[in-house]
């Protein structure tokens, strides 16, 4: 059996049918507003004066990270963690699953266990 799965992009302020998602950033946040092309048009000339008169900064890959979201490095560290926790929890024959969230009571006993 065939589907067609049909995606409508609507407009955020005033419900019509969106063209385009617009982002933009402002005190350090970064924002994505799907619009018309009448409303993005407003957008853009609303701000037209602020951005001829401002700096453009470059962007890195940090900045459009927010600060309490783990990079790619904290991540792996925390994977890692993990891991040991569960072969240490194995070794101990306490019962854990092979996926998903380990117990609290296993993350406590590995770190009492650790010192």
């Amino acid at each position: 059996m065939a589907s067609i799965t049909s995606v409508t992009m609507t407009d955020d302020l005033d419900g019509s049918k969106a063209a385009e998602t617009v982002a933009f950033a402002l005190d350090g946040a970064d924002y994505e507003i799907d619009l018309s092309k009448r409303n993005a048009a407003a957008l853009r000339k609303a701000l037209a004066a602020f951005i001829e008169a401002g700096r453009r900064q470059p962007r890195t890959v940090k900045s459009r990270r927010p600060a309490d979201k783990p990079g790619a490095a904290e991540r792996a560290a925390h994977r890692a963690h993990l891991s040991k926790v569960r072969t240490w929890a194995a070794a101990n024959e306490m019962e854990i699953s092979d996926r998903g969230r380990l117990p609290e009571a296993v993350l406590e006993a590995y770190d009492a266990a650790q010192g």
